[in-house]
């Protein structure tokens, strides 16, 4: 191997090329293949191990709690899922037209591997993305916000093209929870896509927040671009030998989720003006700070 080409290859730092360097060059003696042809091949092989780091890099960043794709989800299990939907929105282009999405369904029903497995594609089609439980958000918020940098906990939840906000539902939050996702939703509306998932109706958001205001504020702007996919049927986990015995989810929890297709919006929180049948999104109530 050229010693001076092996020297410049690593001052520009192309490990890629210079990984492949020797197999190249007999490829290019052995095809009689041209400078150009030569050239190109090199270059290729640098672009592939620059776009597998950057894979790895922004994958790790996205704090996945596991590594999942839709390839690996068990499509079989619950019908009610539908497959199509999921791939479609596996291409990005919600993403790229600044939509948001939110599953909503019992516990157990697949939400957290889908999204997931969502935010994965997404950042193969070239985004930035952010996975947090919202227990995470709040104790980020709450933490920062005792030390007097909460900008710099909120500028990290602004800057990724996709934001998956996970597990909402699952217990009440402390207190100013509402104020701190009404922030973030209000300064991603219209300007980046976010991921939420609930195993409770959205009527009991205000109840889950403590805070009913802003609640409805949060719906307004999160349901007003948003897809939603309804899950319903039994949980995955308990059907896996020797897992444990446990109650059924109490079916007053999903009463507020009616049969009907997939893309219309859900309801707001009781009492507010977008809990009727209107399909128009919710607004807060005049006069409060959260509108």
């Amino acid at each position: 191997m050229n010693d001076a080409l092996t020297s410049a290859l690593r001052q520009l730092r192309m490990s890629g090329a210079l990984q492949t360097l020797d197999l190249r060059l007999q490829e290019a003696a052995g095809n009689h293949l041209t400078h150009a042809e030569f050239l190109e091949l090199v270059l290729q092989d640098e672009l592939v191990v620059r776009s597998d780091r950057l894979l790895a890099r922004r994958v790790k960043t996205a704090g996945f709690r596991d590594r999942k794709t839709l390839e690996d989800f068990d499509w079989t299990f619950n019908a009610s899922i539908k497959r199509k939907q999921l791939y479609d929105l596996a291409s990005g282009r919600f993403v790229r037209e600044y939509r948001d999405l939110l599953l909503i369904g019992p516990p157990g029903t697949g939400k957290s591997h889908l999204v997931q497995a969502l935010g994965y594609a997404t950042i193969r089609c070239g985004f930035v993305v952010l996975y947090r439980s919202i227990f995470d958000v709040i104790r980020d918020f709450m933490h920062d916000e005792a030390l007097g940098d909460q900008d710099r906990v909120l500028a990290r939840y602004l800057k990724p093209d996709l934001l998956i906000i996970d597990d909402m539902g699952m217990k009440h939050l402390p207190k100013r929870s509402g104020e701190y996702l009404f922030e973030i939703i209000m300064r991603r509306y219209e300007t980046r896509s976010t991921i939420m998932t609930s195993n409770r109706p959205l009527e009991d958001w205000g109840k889950l927040l403590g805070d009913v205001p802003s609640a409805t504020a949060i719906l307004d702007r999160f349901l007003h671009h948003a897809e939603i996919v309804r899950i319903t049927g039994k949980s995955y986990r308990l059907r896996q030998p020797g897992g444990p015995t446990v109650l059924p989810v109490d079916t007053a929890e999903n009463e507020a989720l009616p049969p009907d297709d997939e893309s219309k919006p859900a309801k707001a929180p009781p009492g507010s003006p977008g809990s009727s049948k209107s399909s128009k999104p919710a607004k807060a109530p005049s006069g409060s700070e959260a509108g």
